[in-house]
């Protein structure tokens, strides 16, 4: 049979590893500052531009889509002409890709600490963003689907799957997750609201992780592992199940995220019910990557690509048992909105993606360049100070889990709580909070030795941008007989198709009622649109990043209605809230019912300085909320915008909305010059050095807000009997 010769194209690869390893060193030194910051919070040096709250978004952006993004480029690319035997599609559309996945990230890095963000996790970037993500999304599609057609190998191995699977639901997810409507350039609000969008964003948010961060290295497992290993995969049958009911079972899981808040019930069992049928799949997986082992667990001990890979399995089987044992409504009722949900993240992402981007990195440059490694003691280095990072960050973050859920729920022999003040369960564990950042600077220092030990194997070998190879074509016969599934590789349009049906269903299943049946969220009549100056305020909260810190959902716990002195959280008190604001993690207390509960005037001294009215708080201040005026000019494009999307502003309203602003406004600043002391209002109004606060003052439409929250209900919670 005659050969056809070609070229691999490496350039591509060389180019997206190097990427990997910049923005990885970038993405994890961000996190290092605000791991530090919760003990420290003076290191953000009083510029608004470095709090955690504006940091936070951008070191989870840069880690995942900057860091585990290009190494999974890096990955796909390499992995995918030779599996396929011919080179990707099309040498443009791989450099569109690379320096349009570039240019996102830059543009990410900029308008994040700039506070222009949409507030939901793991997708803050703002519209323009988003459509430029969907677009070179689609070249990275369109190249890598023109590859497999254009192959010269009839099999299509596992790998593949993955990668086709990856690339259809996260264009899914982006999609239906990034419906906003544009106020400004940089400014939208989401299109669902509260309970709908809350859904949404944690079907997205959930299976970003899963199509993202699992599937795209599964198929990287299934290629490197076996050629580190220099061993056949484990089981081809294991791997058909593992990624058919994988990628089915995964897309419902997301629910799991909202347990014992206002989503619905039924909602939240059909998470946690598929969230512990994916134990399953995902131990199948595992064990199909440690399986293929047998035979050279002897070289483990001595070669560093195959104990990076081998904890990086093992890392991702502990983390997805954990993930469905969290979903277990008594565990998660413990683990929501504590460290313990941190503790857990980072196992996945240090241990699975990190570690296995590292074997990846150290098989893939001696490969590219012709040589071999510089040094395996560095990289034996690089692993255990990355073992040790993982295990000092995780396991304070699991005890100080325990110990906030422990100290927020306990009451005392009289029934009152044991610790009130909320600030007493952050002081509790700011210790926690060392080790945790003493843990990342282990994992750092690794990372920096895989530098220095990548650059000196690149400086002594030499690139190969082109790498000859020669296959036969493929031939058109028909192929009969062999396993069922093999039928189904050769034909990769209708698996595609396959695959897009498997991710829909659960998705469909859970959304379409949510939107359509209107029992689901029962509304109330109360519960009215924000005024002009609470959605300038509300911007603002969102711009800070407030919701990286607080949550706004008082679940139906007595320990929560007790603190937070109020009745739970309804599905219909959030049906203008675009987007939703529920957060994730507590490091400060609840604010969902914190409207009334202080005057003015606490507000006021509480953002300039927190340790005025709460000693010991690791909050930084805001001052530049002091000086910063809002602009009511873009009031009526608010109202405009949210009147599309279905908030009952009257029609006109916009054009008299700033009267109303301004009223709001004033009434506050004079209800503060009565609640505060001469000397500081001096401090807050009659500075010299301050611009004089005014009713277009940042800081008097942030109290609006926080004002207005949860004011709606007037419930007291029902006395226990």
């Amino acid at each position: 049979m005659e050969l056809q010769q070609f070229k691999y194209d490496n350039k591509i690869v060389k180019y997206f590893a190097i990427a990997t390893v910049v923005f990885g060193v970038v993405g994890m030194l961000v996190g290092l500052i605000i791991a530090t910051q919760l003990f420290l919070p003076q290191l953000n040096f009083g510029i608004q531009y470095t709090t955690f709250g504006r940091l936070r978004p951008l070191h989870t952006n840069a880690v995942i889509f900057a860091f585990v993004g290009n190494a999974m480029f890096a990955g796909v690319y390499y992995s995918m002409q030779r599996l396929l035997k011919a080179r990707m599609f099309s040498d443009m559309l791989s450099w569109i890709h690379f320096w349009g996945w570039q240019l996102i990230i830059v543009a990410a890095a900029i308008t994040l600490p700039l506070g222009m963000t949409t507030s939901k996790e793991y997708a803050e970037l703002e519209w323009p963003i988003d459509i430029a993500i969907t677009l070179i999304w689609v070249v990275f599609g369109i190249n890598m689907i023109g590859t497999i057609l254009k192959r010269r190998e009839r099999h299509m191995y596992v790998a593949i799957w993955f990668y086709i699977a990856t690339f259809v639901t996260v264009a899914v997810l982006h999609v239906v997750n990034s419906f906003e409507i544009p106020v400004t350039l940089f400014k939208s609000y989401s299109w669902y609201a509260g309970v709908q969008d809350a859904l949404v964003q944690w079907w997205y948010g959930h299976n970003a992780v899963a199509f993202f961060l699992t599937t795209p290295f599964l198929g990287l497992m299934y290629y490197y592992l076996p050629k580190a290993a220099n061993r056949p995969v484990y089981s081809y049958k294991l791997s058909i199940i593992h990624f058919w009911s994988l990628i089915f079972i995964y897309i419902w899981a997301g629910p799991h995220h909202l347990l014992y808040t206002s989503l619905p019930d039924w909602a939240q069992s059909l998470g946690t019910v598929f969230s512990i049928m994916l134990i399953a799949p995902s131990w199948g997986g595992m064990l199909n990557g440690l399986l293929t082992l047998r035979g050279a667990w002897d070289r483990v001990r001595e070669d560093p690509v195959l104990k990076f890979m081998v904890v990086a399995v093992t890392a991702y089987g502990m983390s997805t048992l954990e993930g469905p044992l969290l979903s277990i409504k008594s565990v998660n009722a413990i683990a929501h909105f504590t460290d313990w949900i941190i503790a857990h993240v980072h196992v996945g992402g240090l241990g699975w993606n990190g570690f296995l981007t590292f074997g990846m990195l150290y098989w893939l440059i001696p490969k590219m360049w012709g040589t071999k490694l510089f040094s395996t003691k560095m990289a034996n280095t690089h692993f255990w100070l990355g073992t040790l990072g993982i295990i000092v960050y995780a396991l304070p973050m699991y005890t100080a889990g325990v110990v906030q859920s422990l100290m927020w729920k306990n009451f005392n022999a009289e029934g009152f709580l044991e610790y009130p003040n909320f600030l007493e369960t952050v002081t509790q564990i700011i210790p926690m909070y060392m080790m945790r950042a003493i843990g990342g600077l282990l994992y750092f220092s690794g990372v920096i030795i895989m530098v220095v030990n990548l650059m000196k194997t690149a400086k002594q070998g030499k690139f190969m941008a082109e790498e000859a190879a020669e296959a036969p074509a493929l031939e058109k016969k028909k192929v009969v007989g062999g396993h069922w599934h093999s039928a189904l590789e050769r034909k990769p349009v209708i698996f595609t198709v396959l695959t897009l049906v498997a991710i829909l269903i659960g998705g469909v299943i859970e959304m379409v009622p949510t939107f359509l049946i209107k029992s689901n969220i029962p509304t109330i009549a109360s519960v009215q649109p924000y005024t002009p100056l609470e959605l300038h305020g509300r911007d603002i909260y969102i711009r800070e990043g407030c919701n990286n810190c607080h949550s706004q959902m008082v679940r139906p716990f007595r320990s929560e209605t007790v603190r937070y002195k109020g009745e739970y959280s309804k599905a219909g008190e959030f049906v203008y809230d675009h987007p939703f604001l529920w957060g994730s993690k507590r490091t400060g207390p609840d604010l969902h019912r914190v409207g009334g509960a202080y005057n003015h005037g606490w507000h006021l001294s509480h953002m300039y300085d927190p340790t005025q009215t709460s000693p010991g708080s690791i909050m930084p201040p805001y001052p530049w909320l002091y000086r910063q005026q809002i602009d009511p000019g873009l009031t009526a494009g608010k109202i405009k915008a949210l009147r599309t999307v279905g908030v009952p502003y009257e029609k006109g309203y916009e054009g008299t909305a700033n009267s109303d602003l301004k009223e709001q406004a004033i009434g506050i600043l004079n209800d503060i010059k009565a609640d505060v002391s001469a000397d500081q209002m001096r401090q807050f109004i009659e500075s010299e050095t301050e611009t004089r606060i005014t009713e277009t003052s940042e800081i008097i439409a942030l109290i609006a807000y926080l004002q207005r929250l949860g004011t709606d209900i007037k419930a007291e919670p029902t006395a226990n009997k």
